[in-house]
């Protein structure tokens, strides 16, 4: 078992890393040794199914590629239903994700279900639908740079990450970017990630003092917008799509493994985290 020294008074880390580095979050885990080559090395995501729900994808982005399936979700007077489309992005905020995803498991299948439109604009009912149906389609990984503050949504939110986690499709979700509370991040059944301000684009760390379990780049980093173009930009939103693609290749190199080992070998692949290996023999 591992031991975490609880933080001085006043210094809990939240929904990202501000003003404090690796060196001040070290920890050390019981057990054997897992490294980022044991995790992920070599591994390039192929064969694993990623799912971004967000605004879309623009298909054709040179820093994307292929995208394997586009669907939105359509809310009429019948309710809300799940479409195949060709109308990709409606902001950008997707394809930055996608982006992300690409660079860091460049041989993922990529799939996309939009459910904002322009402006971030979006209700919570399709939102929910948007992540039921990919929860449904059973994807290996689902990427949620999005949350809800409606506290309505809760319930049905829960039981959906629940039975992703039950499913094995890993579920990583971004924190909120202001200290408010929101889901479906803040549960335990999925991965939720915040942001650090570290220069060091391949550098995730493991947070000590959950709710956000994991922080990766996400402050002023560059990322594939409309047009074939790219932007310079800060957000949670694009420090989770790191860790998505860190699941896809760790899931491509360990077939079968669940949401929770997966999380296990993020954990102990952080670079804040150093294994103690005095009880193996």
């Amino acid at each position: 078992m591992s031991t975490v020294s609880a933080p001085p008074a006043g210094s809990a880390l939240t929904w990202s890393l501000r003003g404090r580095g690796p060196e001040d979050i070290r920890l050390v885990a019981g057990g054997g040794r897992i490294t980022p080559e044991a995790a992920w090395g070599g591994s390039t995501g192929a064969g694993v199914r990623v799912c971004v729900v967000d605004t879309g994808v623009e298909r054709d982005h040179p820093a994307i590629g292929t995208v394997d399936g586009s669907y939105v979700a359509v809310k009429d007077g019948d309710g809300v239903r799940i479409e195949e489309t060709d109308t990709g992005d409606t902001c950008g905020h997707g394809t930055a994700c996608a982006g992300i995803i690409r660079r860091a498991a460049p041989d993922c299948e990529l799939y996309s279900v939009r459910v904002l439109g322009e402006r971030f604009s979006g209700t919570g009912d399709v939102l929910l639908a948007g992540l039921r149906w990919a929860v449904e389609q059973r994807f290996d990984v689902i990427n949620l740079s999005l949350s809800t503050t409606r506290s309505r949504f809760v319930d049905e939110l829960r039981v959906l990450a629940d039975e992703a986690y039950f499913g094995r499709t890993v579920v990583v979700a971004s924190a909120h970017n202001t200290p408010v509370e929101s889901f479906p991040w803040r549960f335990s059944s999925v991965v939720s990630v915040g942001s650090h301000e570290e220069d060091a684009p391949d550098l995730y760390l493991y947070n000590p003092s959950p709710p956000v379990e994991f922080f990766a780049p996400g402050q002023n980093v560059t990322v594939p917008w409309l047009g074939g173009t790219t932007i310079r930009t800060t957000g949670n939103s694009f420090a989770t799509p790191f860790i998505t693609g860190l699941c896809a290749r760790v899931m491509s190199k360990h077939p079968n493994l669940t949401p929770f080992q997966v999380k296990t070998m993020l954990y102990l692949s952080a670079a804040n985290v150093r294994t103690d290996n005095r009880g193996d023999s």
